[in-house]
This record gives structure tokens, sequence and C-alpha cells, in this order.
């Protein structure tokens, strides 16, 4: 068990038969009454974000997810394969388990699988990635740094907002929590 006073970003919780990921927190201490926590959560299984409220000194179980080292190999329809890059076994999950995390799988790509007492329940991306730009308006002389941003179409079909100097081919490292732009690679 652990305290919600001792929540952090990325912690892992059981709460109401879900598995759930810390996004966010906030500590409130009103003037009046009694002090609570509001947090951000995604559930693991169905990837849905919702916020809950906490009392300050709360106890809630502590989730133990095991991670193992995969490979993206390939799509076969609506299933995505990855092999554990040790012992060579290949598991399956669907589209929708993953459908936050396609916009960044390519394939060859290590990526870490998160498993509860056995069940697989979904990928832990890096921090970043970099992706080819595979379309996007030219740039053109006199367009700086600073001046605003247009759209590109990465190879894995994400479309992120980037300054107007990128051009197509272009390798730029992209945040996987939110899906911006970070820099050129």
């Amino acid at each position: 068990m652990i305290s919600v006073n001792d929540f952090r970003t990325g912690l892992t919780i059981e709460v109401d038969g879900g598995i759930w990921r810390v996004l966010d927190f906030q500590h409130v201490k009103p003037g009046k009454g009694a002090a609570f926590v509001r947090s951000k959560l995604r559930n693991l299984r169905t990837g849905a974000i919702q916020e809950k409220t906490f009392r300050a000194g709360e106890k809630v179980a502590r989730a133990q997810i095991d991670t193992r080292k995969m490979q993206y190999l390939y799509a076969n329809g609506d299933q995505h394969v990855f092999m554990d890059t040790e012992t060579y076994e290949q598991i399956e999950l669907s589209s929708s388990q993953i459908e936050h995390e396609l916009k960044f799988l390519k394939e060859n790509m290590e990526v870490h699988i998160m498993m509860f007492q056995g069940e697989t329940i979904g990928i832990d991306l890096p921090n970043t990635v970099e992706l080819t730009v595979t379309e996007t308006e030219p740039g053109i002389k006199g367009d700086t740094a600073s001046g605003g941003s247009k759209p590109a179409t990465l190879e894995t079909g994400l479309v992120v907002q980037v300054p107007f100097f990128v051009n197509e081919g272009d390798v730029l490292v992209i945040n996987t929590a939110d899906g911006t732009y970070v820099s050129r690679a």
C-alpha cells in the first residue's frame, strides 16, 4: 500500500479494479476543510484518462508492473507482433491495446512491454523518438526559426506542427507523451 501523499508521475496503482498510471497530480490544501490530492490517471488496460480526487493520507494499492525489452517486428492486420530480444519469444497486441503508441512505432524499434500478473497490458515508449518527415510544404527563404509553424506528416502517419525550416526527409525528435516536435535530429 502507498499513501496518495507519495504520488509521483509514472507511478502505477490499483484503484477500483483497474490498473492506473499517474500522469499528473496536485496536492491541494484549502483554507477551509481537509487537504486532498487531485490526480490525472490513465487506465493501462483501456487507455482511458480519468481525473480522480483522493483524501490526503488515503492508501491505495501499488501495482507491480514488470517490463520486458522487446522489438517491434511488424503489423499483421489488426495485430502487432513483438519479439523478446533475449528469448526470441513473440507476442501479439491488438491495435486497440496500443492505439496511442502506434503513432510512434517503427519496425525494429525497441520498446518495453508492460506485464501485470502475466497479462500484457501495454507498451512503455521512450520519452522521445526519431521520425522522418514524409510530407510537408517546402520552406520559403526568409522563414525564421521562431516565425510560426506548419503541419508535417511523419513516416508513421502522425501529423505534427513544425517550424517553417523543416523539409521533407528531415529526421525529427518527437515527444511521445504529447506528440509534439522537440528538435531536428
